[in-house]
């Protein structure tokens, strides 16, 4: 439109007077097509006019004039917001402003959900304070050795609280209890403090013997009241072990046996009968101890001990730990205000909960966990404690349902002072007294065994909630499925009880010192001097701890993990086939390349590979947000190695590089995943780290530069050994790949016309490895050596009966036949009967099959085959 306004106006007057739309917009059309409405463009109020007249430019494609011209107009009035502004001096410039932009549709993020026991389902996760999360985790009751249902929970919770931190990002607030005054302690602490005191007195042979007889008694009555098979076959078990034990003493007491005999016998007796005799003690004489310290000892060692197996296992520490007998100020201020609020009682010195006031008030219901077990005596009993479960206790509560507060002290039990006088804390109120003393009147997570649900964590929730009179002192409720034992309950009477301790002592490889080769290679010493200043004398094996918690994380957290051989060997054969694919990685970096040739240009195999490594990286996060499906997690990781291989093995065919920086690139993604599940416990920036025990010293990178040189000289000593034909070199080469060097935890892998691949692995493993590759090689040896001796037999049978000429090959058989003719064809059967036409004719095959057999013996004795 180079033309004035003034021409401009009478044809866009005639274009506004078109009352139809559709003619409007073809008759701009047809006026835009004569004229240039861009290049020296001059805006006028008549375009302004008909710009406003068009809510949006032409859907028809023939229309392109006006749609041009649509948005030529729309850039430079401002958008729609520009239509109705009169025309004005920026217009008049005829500059161009920037289109429209529209943001993508883009996907909805993938929220984390987690299993909320207080639902039943799967609930997103929603903090009460941004991304701060306050967290509650149930801890021991240290009494005795931790055992694998301890592992099974903090293991999985470790591994809970690591991805909320480490992966989503939530800032973890962590706290534990240690529970250190309980029925349990008590007990056990006076059994092991009178069975002492008793052994210390060095008791004559017949008052021991007295003693265990009156033991027995109790016990064969407890033994008679049992109803639970598995238990009473454990009692049985001891019962016998014992009365076996007593038999010998009796004898030397009858007969008059050395002194030293007597002794002998005595302290076997001693050892069979601790339990039981320890049992008898507590309840003649455990109402006479008085010293609270002995009820201090016995949970201060065990809670070191459990310390010691978290460590072992790299389950963070809690950023706060808090023990019952710390706690008791607390504890009673926490009870008073329960009964001051209406929901406790005090009888007989003790202060129970009532249950029912608290689960008819509309602000509370009691059960909210397990609802179904509510009035199950046998879990309330078990709750309360074997200490509190006596007829006059019992009696003192309201309903059967009611729960300890606060138990009033019997004679040889600690106690503290409190307004009901002399008495110790009941054990559900521990945990909500320090819990609340820490995270306030409501916390996000609470944490527990799958077996803490009824009655203590409905006792807790109920306890607190009448403390605060609200309902959501817990917003998020997890639980840790049961542990199994190859598919049975773990328990001592099915003796399938097995500590942290056993459980690691039975999955750890040895590192014991091998004698050196006087001709091993100098490098043999340099890494015997790193592994020494290491811990150990070569690369040390894969920490059993790793193994466990790769155990666990292929199964769900909240689910029955059954732990027996095949999970471990799982596990193992998990770990093994990840560290080969960072072992292969590792190889790959370490290759010489100059800085530009680091980034190498991708062509399809690298974009698919890429793709894909996208895809697992969707795929586990979803996983993680489905509950911390760590499960899937692993699959999705080993899916992404298995297709890393491939592409590895391709270029390998190939004869070509992998792409470095791609395969680093997955192999630091996932070395992040396995150290936010905690599998990987020191810094590392790819795959597993290999330290000696206690030492900061990587041993991989002390030992590798030695390594390699040698496989570089290595290789150039076959070289020439190939092209001199010297075997014995090849010989030395393939004994150091062989022998030596898995040794010291070194795998040589020679590949033709390939470079060598050097691994550090664990010594263990290589000489498994190294037992099977000659297992298999020794019975490929023994099929072939069968084979061989098979085909000569087959063989001299052959010759044998080419030997036989044709007309003496049925004469043997008399027992078939009676008479021949004078080829040696036989005519009747043994019984003189004439052979039928059919028989005959079989016959006179097999004999002209053998007349071929023997004419080829015949003419291979003429040509000279046979001497």
């Amino acid at each position: 439109m180079s033309g004035s306004s003034g021409e401009q106006a009478p044809a866009y007057r005639s274009i506004l007077s078109i009352s139809d739309e559709a003619a409007r917009v073809r008759a701009l059309n047809e006026h835009l097509s004569t004229r240039s409405y861009v290049q020296g463009y001059s805006l006028s109020q008549a375009d302004v006019d008909v710009f406003r007249q068009l809510s949006a430019p032409p859907a028809d494609t023939r229309l392109f004039h006006v749609a041009r011209w649509f948005r030529h107009m729309e850039a430079i009035l401002g958008g729609a917001g520009g239509r109705g502004e009169p025309c004005g001096r920026q217009a008049s410039k005829g500059r161009r402003g920037q289109p429209q932009w529209s943001p993508p549709a883009g996907s909805p993020p993938c929220k984390l959900r987690l299993y909320n026991s207080l639902t039943r389902n799967k609930d997103v996760f929603i903090p009460q304070n941004g991304k701060k999360v306050t967290w509650y985790c149930c801890g021991p009751t240290v009494y005795d050795a931790s055992h694998m249902g301890h592992a099974r929970s903090y293991i999985s919770f470790d591994i809970l609280r690591r991805v909320l931190q480490d992966y989503f990002g939530f800032d973890v607030f962590y706290c534990m209890n240690i529970t250190d005054i309980d029925d349990k302690i008590i007990k056990r602490a006076r059994q092991n403090y009178l069975f002492e005191q008793y052994r210390g007195k060095q008791p004559r042979a017949a008052q021991l013997l007295e003693d265990v007889h009156a033991a027995l008694k109790p016990f064969s009555a407890k033994l008679n009241e049992t109803t639970d098979p598995d238990r009473k076959q454990m009692l049985e078990r001891t019962q016998r072990a014992v009365e076996l034990a007593a038999e010998p003493l009796e004898r030397a007491v009858r007969g008059g046996l050395p002194a030293e005999e007597a002794a002998r016998c005595a302290e076997v007796l001693l050892e069979e009968a601790k339990d039981l005799l320890s049992d008898w003690l507590d309840c003649t004489l455990g109402s006479e101890v008085t010293d609270n310290s002995i009820f201090s000892k016995l949970p201060k060692f065990w809670e070191e001990e459990f310390h010691r197996d978290m460590e072992t296992l790299n389950v963070l520490p809690p950023d706060v730990l808090t023990r019952v007998s710390e706690y008791v100020p607390e504890i009673v201020n926490f009870v008073q205000r329960i009964v001051d609020n209406g929901y406790g009682y005090v009888s007989n010195g003790s202060v129970y909960f009532d249950t029912v006031k608290f689960a008819s008030s509309e602000r509370h219901s009691y059960g909210k966990l397990v609802p179904e077990a509510v009035g199950d005596q046998k879990a309330l009993q078990e709750g309360e404690g074997d200490l509190s479960v006596s007829a006059d206790r019992l009696s003192e509560k309201r309903s059967p349902n009611d729960f300890a507060l606060w138990k009033a002290s019997k004679p040889g039990e600690p106690s503290w002072p409190c307004p009901w006088g002399k008495g110790r804390p009941g054990w559900h109120i521990e945990c909500s007294a320090m819990a609340s003393a820490l995270l306030g009147a409501s916390m996000d997570i609470h944490g527990g065994g799958f077996d803490l649900r009824f009655p203590h964590h409905d006792n807790e929730l109920a306890q607190s909630e009448a403390y605060f009179d609200n309902d959501c002192w817990v917003r998020y409720f997890l639980h840790t499925g049961h542990l199994t034992i190859a598919g049975c309950k773990m328990s001592k009477s099915l003796k399938n009880f097995i500590t942290i301790k056993d459980a690691l002592q039975k999955h750890s490889g040895k590192n014991l010192a091998s004698p050196r080769d006087p001709s091993a290679p100098l490098v043999g010493c340099a890494m015997a001097v790193a592994a020494r200043e290491a811990g150990g004398t070569a690369v040390p094996s894969p920490p059993p701890a790793r193994q466990l918690r790769l155990a666990f994380l292929m199964h769900s957290w909240k689910d029955t993990l059954d732990y027996s051989s095949n999970t471990m060997e799982s596990a193992l054969q998990y770990e093994k086939f990840m560290n080969e694919f960072f072992l292969n990685v590792k190889d790959i970096l370490r290759a010489p390349v100059d800085i530009t040739g680091r980034f190498e240009k991708w062509e399809d195999e690298e974009s698919e590979l890429n793709k894909s490594f996208y895809d697992k990286k969707t795929a586990v996060h979803e996983a993680l947000c489905d509950n911390v499906d760590t499960r899937t997690v692993l699959e999705e990781m080993r899916a992404l190695v298995g297709q890393c291989n491939l592409y590895m093995a391709a270029r390998k065919a190939a004869r070509r590089r992998p792409n470095r920086a791609l395969l680093e690139s997955i192999a630091r993604y996932l070395t992040h995943m396995l150290k936010v599940f905690g599998a990987i416990e020191e810094e590392s920036s790819l795959g597993f780290p290999l330290r000696g025990p206690g030492s900061s010293l990587n041993l991989e990178s002390t030992v590798m530069p030695y390594l390699q040189v040698l496989s570089e000289f290595r290789e150039g000593v076959r070289k020439i050994a190939r092209e001199q034909k010297v075997p014995e070199v090849l010989k030395l080469s393939d004994a150091l790949r062989d022998d030596i060097l898995p040794e010291l935890g070194v795998r040589l892998e020679d590949h033709e016309g390939l470079p060598t691949v050097v691994k550090l692995g664990d010594r263990e493993t290589l000489l498994k490895e190294r037992e099977e590759k000659r297992r298999v090689e020794e019975e490929k040896r023994k099929k072939k050596e069968g084979a061989a001796r098979k085909k000569q037999e087959q063989e001299a049978a052959k010759l044998a009966k080419m030997k036989i000429s044709p007309s003496e090959m049925f004469l043997s058989e008399t027992d078939k036949y009676s008479k021949f003719d004078e080829n040696g064809l036989p005519t009747h059967d043994s019984e003189g009967k004439e052979l039928s036409k059919g028989q005959a004719k079989k016959l006179k095959k097999l004999l002209e099959a053998q007349e071929r057999l023997h004419k080829e013996y015949l003419q291979m004795v003429q040509n000279g085959s046979f001497k």
